[in-house]
């Protein structure tokens, strides 16, 4: 056992194997790792939480060949993820971290808890070292200490505007702004994987593309969706792509600052009641 996966009460140790060694530095150095569990809304069969680092694809192992009870990384959606029974059909590759060192049947159970409550509550949970060793200090940031603050803080804590966002009653609310922002989010953040992805491409090309999806995300999040501390920090985040901080440092702390975006508001979603919701007025069965 290496690592100790704990929620509800619960704790399911977690065996390290292959050979990601550049992943499995950076999983190492984010932990002890405090976590918000997520309920799949496509593939089906696992827990997933976000993961407080980007690297890109090591091992390029197809999702759908993953056993259960694989501890994985999902780089572009940027996930920790354990199955824990096959996938529904996904075309994606995955880094293999390790796997589950104990019945998956716990795991299916805390996914099934998962799948009723989200919306309605967060399940937290813990990831850490069985050895407890701590982690080295990281390297001091190339970039701004107030972009850096601000996300560390929103790692930290969800911000307040978008605890705000299921309160408002008014005409579509709060399905229409909480919907919309969770898709803003969500596309911004896979936008710029894909431009960190373009490396080779002219670094003012990939800047102003970033800028752009940046000052468009933040926009709409302001004026449709009514917040106004979390669309600063990408609008902060748009200002710096145009200074001469480095590209590579800078589209990285966008990437982590977009994904919790979208990962904060997705917890504020009860998807499995609007899923069954979907299907009966589809089938004509809503009361």
């Amino acid at each position: 056992m290496d690592l100790n996966f704990s929620a509800e009460g619960q704790s399911w140790p977690i065996r390290l194997t292959g050979d990601a060694e550049r992943t499995r530095r950076a999983l190492l150095s984010a932990l002890p790792m405090r976590l918000q569990l997520h309920t799949p809304k496509i593939a089906g069969s696992h827990i997933y939480w976000h993961a407080p680092f980007v690297e890109d694809l090591e091992g390029a192992t197809h999702v759908l060949a993953a056993s259960a009870g694989a501890f994985i990384y999902w780089p572009v959606r940027q996930f920790l993820e354990i199955t824990f029974a096959p996938l529904q059909a996904e075309n994606a590759e995955v880094t293999v971290l390790g796997h589950l060192d104990a019945p998956v049947k716990g795991i299916a159970e805390l996914a099934a808890m998962l799948k009723l409550d989200q919306g309605r509550r967060i399940l937290e949970g813990t990831l850490s070292r069985v050895d407890g060793d701590a982690p080295a200090p990281p390297a001091p940031s190339p970039l701004p200490q107030d972009i850096v603050a601000a996300r560390k803080a929103l790692w930290a804590a969800c911000p307040a505007d978008i605890g705000r966002a299921t309160s408002s009653r008014a005409i579509m609310h709060p399905a229409g702004p909480v919907f919309t922002a969770e898709s803003e989010a969500r596309v911004l953040h896979e936008f710029l994987w894909w431009i960190r992805a373009e490396r080779g491409t002219d670094e003012a090309m990939r800047r102003h593309a970033a800028a752009l999806a940046l000052d468009k995300a933040a926009t709409r999040l302001r004026d449709f969706c009514h917040m106004e501390e979390t669309p600063a920090l990408l609008f902060r985040l748009k200002a710096a792509m145009g200074d001469a901080y480095p590209f590579d440092a800078l589209i990285d702390e966008a990437i982590l600052v977009a994904g919790r975006i979208g990962a904060w508001l997705d917890l504020l979603i009860p998807w499995n009641d609007l899923n069954e919701a979907f299907r009966a007025a589809l089938d004509g069965t809503r009361a």
